[in-house]
């Protein structure tokens, strides 16, 4: 626990993570929760699967970054309507109990055959909530350039991955920005984030912003790199959505070399990163 979260948080984090069994005992006393197993890690949380009082199967997700963790809740809290994320049970500083997502099938261990139309229910849940007064999608796309795109000094994504290339990608989400009409989105609705669960797939850890809705569905349609292909992806997800496919084709564009980034740090498949390579070009 301590290595992993160190390397977002620094060695400091240490304290914090010895005080974490305490935390959660103490937690367990005063909402009568039932602690269980830990469930698979994130960058910035620990995270167990437990019983809520009643009997109600949920997770307790606990993080250092304490302002982070408020601003997850929130947005959970804005899509609460949609009832396609999970339901707040209890929050305190560093700590929040969810209703547990089940079965939690992850959307990318799901046959692409159906997935479309799933996503497009999906879509049609968050989209359809009311926009209120959040960040906006510039803000995160800017952010996202500014922090993924300093990996362009790792010689090994350097040699693959030119200047131009992310300038390209950067000039096409300024176009796609400037001519975008804005709902309420998710805003990281990549296959990690939806997971099956009652009425169907269910999105956790939103980064809610107002922008282009085709923005949610570009995760989807890059995941197609090295498989059936990202163009004919795009011509199925954008079919099954409703969406502008040649706008959802470019954001799929802008996304790709992120993706590619991706895949060359955590030893992804070579396949995807041509395709991907080549969807930026």
């Amino acid at each position: 626990m301590t290595a992993r979260l160190a390397v977002r948080f620094g060695p400091g984090v240490a304290a914090w993570c010895a005080e974490v069994p305490d935390r959660v005992a103490r937690l367990a006393q005063r909402w009568g929760l039932e602690p269980g197993e830990e469930l698979e890690p994130g960058a910035v949380s620990v995270v167990l699967r437990c019983r809520w009082a009643d009997g109600t199967p949920a997770v307790l997700k606990l993080s250092p970054d304490h302002e982070l963790l408020a601003a997850q809740t929130g947005m959970l809290g804005l899509f609460a309507a949609s009832g396609r994320v999970p339901a707040v049970l209890a929050a305190d500083g560093d700590a929040v109990v969810l209703r547990e997502v089940l079965p939690g099938t992850l959307a990318e261990d799901l046959p692409f055959d159906g997935l479309p139309r799933l996503w497009a229910d999906l879509l049609a849940a968050l989209h359809g909530v009311p926009a209120r007064p959040v960040g906006l999608l510039r803000t995160r796309c800017e952010e996202s350039f500014a922090r993924i795109g300093r990996r362009l000094a790792d010689p090994v994504i350097g040699a693959r991955i030119s200047a131009a290339t992310w300038e390209r990608a950067e000039r096409r989400c300024e176009r796609l920005l400037d001519t975008q009409t804005s709902v309420l989105l998710h805003g990281d609705l990549h296959l990690g984030n939806a997971l099956v669960g009652e009425p169907g797939l269910m999105a956790i850890d939103p980064k809610a912003c107002l922008g282009d809705p085709c923005f949610d569905a570009a995760d989807l349609v890059v995941a197609g790199a090295g498989q059936e292909g990202v163009a004919t992806r795009c011509e199925v997800v954008a079919a099954a959505c409703g969406l502008d496919g040649d706008r959802l084709f470019g954001w799929s564009q802008v996304i790709a070399p992120m993706l590619a980034i991706a895949h060359l740090t955590h030893g992804g498949p070579e396949a995807a990163v041509e395709e991907l390579l080549t969807v930026s070009a």
